[in-house]
Order: C-alpha cells, then sequence, then structure tokens
C-alpha cells in the first residue's frame, strides 16, 4: 500500500494490499477500496463507499458524494463499484436515497471519461462505455455493454437496455431498448439496431437477422405496443435476444423512444 504524504485518508477507511492514494486525494471513515485500486491525485472518495480491485480512478473525481437530493438526510446510503473501471478526470458518482434502494452501483470493467455523472440510485452494468460530461439523473439503470455519447442527458427513471448505444448530444427522456440505437438530439429516436456494435461483440449474422425482423414488426408495421408486443412474442417465440427485448419494453414505466421515419434510418445506415 501507497499512500502519498500530502493525502488524507481516515484512519478507519479499509483499504487492501497494493492499494495506491496519491497526492492530495481524501479518502473517509467508510471507504473500501479493493486491492490493486490506484487513486492517482486530487481525488476525493468518502461515505458509504466500495470500490472493487484494480480500479483506476483520474485527477479531481468525486465518488461517495452525497446525493443532490433534497430529501437527503445523512442516511448511510452507499455507492458500491466492481472491479477493472476506469474513472476519468472530474467524474462525479454520488451516493444513494433511502427512497431509491439505498444503493448507485457501478459493475466493472467500466470507462466513464472525463466529467461523466452518474446520480443517486443509479444501476449501472458492465463493460460499459460513457462518452465526456455524459450525464444520468437519478434512477437511471444501464445494461452491460451499452454505450453513451458524450454530452447525452438521460432523464430520471429512464433505462437503457444491453448492447444499445445512445449517441452524443442528445436528450434521452424514454427508454432504449437493448440492442437498438438512439440518437437526434432533444427527445432523442431509435434509429434501428446497434448493428456495428453488436458484430464487434460476436452477434452471427443469423442472430442480428432475427432482432432486425423483430424491431421491423415491434416498431415500423404501424401497430399499437401492446399489439406489436403480442404479434411480435407470437412470431418469435424460443427466440432469446428478443425476449429480452419484449421483457424490457413490457417493464417500461417512462414509455419506449419512438422511431424515426424509415427514410432517414437509411440515410443513417448508409453514413455509419
Amino acid at each position: 500500500m501507497k499512500i502519498h504524504p500530502t493525502a488524507i485518508v481516515h484512519p478507519k477507511a479499509n483499504l487492501a494490499n497494493g492499494v495506491e492514494v496519491g497526492p492530495f486525494c481524501v479518502v473517509g471513515e467508510h471507504v473500501t477500496i479493493g486491492k490493486g485500486t490506484r487513486l492517482l491525485s486530487h481525488i476525493t472518495v468518502d461515505g458509504w463507499t466500495e470500490l472493487g480491485e484494480r480500479n483506476e480512478v483520474h485527477a479531481f473525481a468525486s465518488i461517495g458524494g452525497p446525493p443532490q437530493h433534497l430529501g437527503y438526510k445523512g442516511e448511510p446510503t452507499k455507492v458500491v463499484i466492481g472491479d477493472d473501471n476506469v474513472i476519468r478526470e472530474y467524474v462525479t458518482i454520488n451516493r444513494a436515497t433511502v427512497q431509491g434502494g439505498g444503493v448507485t452501483s457501478l459493475g466493472s470493467r467500466n470507462t466513464l471519461m472525463a466529467y461523466v455523472h452518474v446520480a443517486h440510485d443509479c444501476r449501472l452494468g458492465s463493460h460499459l462505455i460513457m462518452a465526456n460530461a455524459a450525464s444520468l439523473a437519478g434512477h437511471i439503470t444501464i445494461g452491460d455493454h451499452a454505450i453513451i455519447g458524450g454530452l447525452t442527458g438521460i432523464h430520471q427513471y429512464v433505462r437503457v437496455g444491453d448492447y444499445a448505444m445512445v449517441g452524443g448530444c442528445c436528450a434521452i427522456g424514454q427508454d432504449v431498448p437493448p440492442f437498438m440505437r438512439a440518437a437526434g438530439g432533444y427527445r432523442a429516436h431509435l434509429y434501428g439496431l446497434n448493428t456495428v456494435g453488436l458484430q464487434r461483440h460476436g452477434f452471427s449474422v443469423e442472430r442480428i437477422a432475427v432482432l432486425k425482423k423483430a424491431f421491423d414488426l415491434l416498431f415500423r408495421a404501424g401497430h399499437r405496443v401492446a399489439e406489436a408486443i403480442r404479434l411480435t412474442k407470437k412470431e418469435f417465440k424460443g427466440q432469446a435476444d428478443v425476449a429480452k427485448v419484449l421483457t424490457f419494453m413490457e417493464g417500461t414505466k417512462r414509455g419506449v423512444s419512438r422511431v424515426v421515419n424509415v427514410d432517414l434510418d437509411l440515410e443513417f445506415d448508409q453514413e455509419g
């Protein structure tokens, strides 16, 4: 364990072997940090925060600060972070509220670029990329392998599914289902599947083709949502990827992002 002489580490903080705490860092009383994690410099880790192993945290990040929520009264809520994450400069990850379940969580092997904000009660999966200044309001859920573009803001309680991609400079006010991509600035829309991302993750041509057909039936055939889901369940019975999309849609509370017209989608595909 290496602690720089200018760092302030509370004597009750629990730091494992191999932890490095760089210049001018502050580590609070209730913090636990796993082996091999590095706090590079000028970082604050406070509150009831658990950092896993081999995380790399860059300058001026703030982890475990109180939620920006008027109802918070100092309760011992948590931030729980997994292993092998890269957390870049000025990232903020706030601890949770009692009302929201008491835990803000981040999985493993994620990259949070500079100025990313993760608000109270967010639940983030693993293998995520959040580009510069992407901002999450409270109570947001993001699945595994998702990508959130830079300067994008996501409304509270929104969900983004596994393998989804959200473009830069977007405002996301409704759910983005698994395997899909959203873009388009204020009130972003769906633009079909995240085909390139799925290919990069080893999805076969056949698997992607099934998802494309399901997407067309769900969003392009002109059915109301409930009827589209019913028809898709019937036609794609036994298809696990499609079932994941349908389960996600049936669990929505804010509704699912809408789809742009076909011409715009074709243009986007050709450019991408």
